[in-house]
């Protein structure tokens, strides 16, 4: 008998031990599932994670002790990963804007900011595996979300907490804190409408992002709702910075039916327009009114000063972080839309000037 207990004793020291890929198998769903429902995180239903539980009461597993240790250690900082170039970080102010809010809500929390920037999206998931695996961070903040972001898969097989600066409501496992973009288009054009515009023009951001292409339809919706043309509306997209602004000024006057007003999606193009419309003979806002979507110091020290929207880019990204230590706490996510920017009228606007075709 006692050598039968020993043989068992053998085998039961040498069996492998149960591994989340297996409960994965037996589950019917995928390892990041797996991992967000073991550890009793966001990003799974309560039915998946219910069935996970079963799968791994059956095959009987353990968690590794030693492995969770090293999981539930705090690294006490928060990661940021940038695809912009740094020339144009330096002249757009949402950028110092939105770094000062993460700053504000990490400080008061005694966390510090990792900040990182790549050149490509996809170097950024690399970044985060990276981050990860040694526990650098606790999780990261996303920005510039697009149309069809590989991060946000990445993140959740990672199984990294995360909070995106705008994006929309219900991503998985992730917090996000968006803008009324819709109220602020409506706003816009709804002002220029007033003024008599009907050929109203927008120079955008980059098409690849998803912001632009929630600008995109407020802007129709807002043309719809003040009962303008669309046909009439025109956009050009460019990559935010001042030459390629300057360059979409240029095409959209020159064209055989120049707008009125033009839109532009950051303070720094809208600046630059204003030096195009001088060189084209141009005044700004007898020929053309010009308006920016985000305001800043710079559209208030133009000549004329720029008509423009006050956002809030830091306090979007306070919450943003706020909402990120939420989940690394307590597995806590959120989703919440900010009100819409205020828009400021200055000099760049005018009513229409008679005689001139809307």
């Amino acid at each position: 008998m006692a050598a039968a207990a020993k043989d068992t004793g053998a085998e039961a020291a040498g069996q492998a031990r149960v591994t989340i890929r297996q409960v994965a198998v037996h589950a019917g769903v995928s390892e990041a599932a797996v991992s967000y429902a073991l550890n009793n995180r966001p990003g799974v239903s309560e039915q998946t994670r219910a069935r996970v539980l079963a799968a791994a009461r059956d095959l009987g597993w353990a968690p590794n002790i030693a492995a969770r240790s090293l999981g539930t250690a705090r690294a006490n900082a928060v990661g940021l990963v940038l695809v912009r170039p740094p020339r144009v970080m330096i002249v757009d102010s949402w950028f110092t804007q939105m770094l000062s809010g993460v700053e504000a809500e990490l400080n008061r929390n005694d966390i510090a900011l990792v900040l990182h920037l790549v050149d490509r999206i996809d170097d950024t998931i690399d970044v985060y595996r990276k981050w990860w695996a040694g526990r650098h961070v606790d999780g990261v903040i996303l920005t510039d979300l697009r149309k069809d972001d590989p991060r946000l898969d990445a993140l959740v097989e990672i199984g990294l907490p995360a909070a995106v600066i705008g994006g929309k409501p219900g991503l998985e496992g992730c917090s996000t804190v968006d803008a009324d973009v819709s109220g602020t288009a409506r706003a816009i054009v709804g002002y220029l409408r007033a003024l008599g515009h009907r050929t109203i023009a927008r120079v955008a951001g980059t098409e690849e992002l998803f912001h632009t292409g929630q600008r995109d339809a407020a802007y129709l919706d807002a043309l719809d709702h003040s009962g303008l043309d669309r046909s009439r509306y025109r956009v050009v997209y460019t990559n935010y910075s001042a030459v390629d602004g300057m360059r979409a000024m240029r095409e959209l006057m020159s064209g055989a039916e120049p707008p009125t007003a033009v839109v532009f999606d950051n303070d720094v193009m809208a600046a630059a327009s204003l030096k195009v419309a001088h060189e084209m003979g141009l005044s700004v806002p007898e020929d053309v009114s010009v308006v920016a979507w985000d305001d800043s110091d710079l559209c208030q020290i133009t000549v004329p000063a720029i008509t423009a929207v006050q956002q809030t880019p830091a306090h979007q990204a306070e919450l943003a972080a706020r909402a990120l230590l939420a989940t690394i706490n307590g597995g806590e996510v959120s989703h919440v839309t900010m009100q819409p920017g205020i828009l400021t009228a200055r000099q760049s606007t005018r009513p229409l000037r008679a005689g001139r075709s809307a």
